[in-house]
């Protein structure tokens, strides 16, 4: 019984570490918001969480989005995150790499998408 109590306590933490370190917002400045419009270079509709580069005023930045499923339960398909995509992405700056951020909404064709 013991054994069975210690595997099923090991699986646990271990299923739980991913999300603990993946889920870490505090490298990003929760009190400097940032807006950017620009062109989309490039976009991976992937998990964890879609990614985008954005061109916005000679600089290139890496918004980080949300995972795959939950844009496109609200109505965000990665058909719409093509490269040459007009876009504005609201959210935050990197502590760390002042060209990522984490994206709160995205706004394509005047459509608003809630990230979070």
């Amino acid at each position: 019984m013991k054994t069975l109590l210690r595997t099923g306590t090991l699986v646990a933490a271990l299923v739980a570490l991913p999300a603990a370190a993946h889920h870490g917002w505090s490298s990003y400045e929760n009190d400097k918001p940032v807006t950017l419009t620009g062109k989309i270079v490039e976009a991976a509709y992937t998990y964890p969480h879609a990614t985008i580069k954005l061109e916005s005023a000679g600089k290139t930045w890496v918004a980080v989005l949300a995972p795959p499923s939950r844009m496109s339960a609200r109505g965000l398909s990665g058909a719409d995150l093509k490269a040459g995509i007009e876009a504005t992405v609201e959210g935050y700056p990197n502590r760390d790499d002042p060209q990522e951020m984490r994206a709160e909404r995205i706004i394509i064709g005047g459509k608003t998408t809630e990230l979070r």
